[in-house]
């Protein structure tokens, strides 16, 4: 009888007696591991540590199993840049006010009352310009704000420039920059569909600090309205004022004589010297109604 080469031979085979002692089958019949051999019990009075498992030779087998990576938590797509807003409330981009649209021949006449407008009301110191344009604005039943020229030149406080003390570069570049802000501010409020009410002293003879500027900050929609009652009015008003807001009767008189210049210019013009201030708002919608309807050459 013979056996591969290699193999051990099995031990002889007694009659009533199993393998002898130290063969064992494995080395006989090759298969799977079946483990070590357990150890022989303690003997009495004797501790025994422990038994660990022997560490394999490295790169003799497989490395311990690994527990697999957590996957990456989900991270959302970067969103796209949101608009301008305040809140939850989206802000249009301000950019120049159109000239309003004409209405066919056969429309009824606009109702500026529920337009939105840009408004430009122009007069001399003591007109009422301020008191006319906070007025209208309060009682308009749509959303309309107002922008005076006057109160942005004073935000400036120390180093203001009061045109009292003489009109000179520094008064001027003050007043370029009050009137760049308003027309920011207005284009913004119109842009988000409120109308706005500016007012402001221009000059007809003055066209570098006149109209030309106020159409380029505001846009070729913007509506001029002249405001001026007779120079007695004017310089009784002024009286009542307080502060650098009030002038000196012989500038009051210089001023309101410059503003004579408007008659002639195609611009709508109120003579408000009988009229108090609710009475001028509600002409100066009639007004508005027309230029709206037919807009001045300016």
């Amino acid at each position: 009888m013979q056996h591969p080469v290699g193999s051990p031979l099995p031990p002889p085979h007694q009659p009533g007696h199993g393998p002898a002692l130290g063969w064992s089958p494995a080395a006989h019949h090759p298969g799977p591991p079946q483990g070590p051999a357990p150890l022989p019990p303690p003997a009495p009075g004797y501790p025994v540590a422990p038994r660990q498992a022997p560490s394999p030779p490295p790169g003799s087998g497989p490395a311990p199993h690994q527990p697999p990576p957590a996957p990456a938590p989900h991270q959302p797509a970067p969103a796209a840049p949101a608009p301008d807003t305040t809140g939850h409330v989206p802000l249009p981009p301000g950019g120049p006010v159109a000239v309003p649209s004409v209405p066919p021949a056969t429309a009824a006449a606009p109702d500026p009352t529920t337009t939105t407008l840009a408004v430009l009301l122009i007069g001399p110191a003591g007109a009422g310009k301020t008191s006319v344009a906070k007025y209208w604005a309060d009682h308009r039943r749509v959303p309309t704000a107002h922008i005076s020229l006057d109160d942005v030149r004073e935000w400036v406080r120390s180093g203001f420039a009061d045109p009292q003390t003489g009109w000179n570069e520094h008064s001027e570049a003050q007043y370029r920059l009050a009137r760049r802000t308003c027309g920011f501010s207005a284009r913004n409020f119109l842009a988000n569909g409120i109308s706005c009410i500016l007012d402001d002293a221009v000059f007809p003879d003055r066209p570098v600090v006149g109209l030309g500027g106020w159409k380029r900050h505001v846009g070729p929609g913007l509506l001029p309205v002249v405001l001026l009652p007779g120079l007695d009015i004017v310089l009784e008003r002024n009286a009542e004022r307080s502060g650098n807001r009030r002038l000196t009767d012989e500038e009051v008189a210089r001023i309101h004589g410059r503003m004579a210049g408007w008659y002639g210019s195609g611009l709508p013009i109120i003579d408000n010297s009988q009229l108090d201030i609710p009475e001028t708002a509600h002409l100066l919608d009639e007004v508005l109604s027309r230029s709206i309807a037919s807009p001045p050459n300016w």
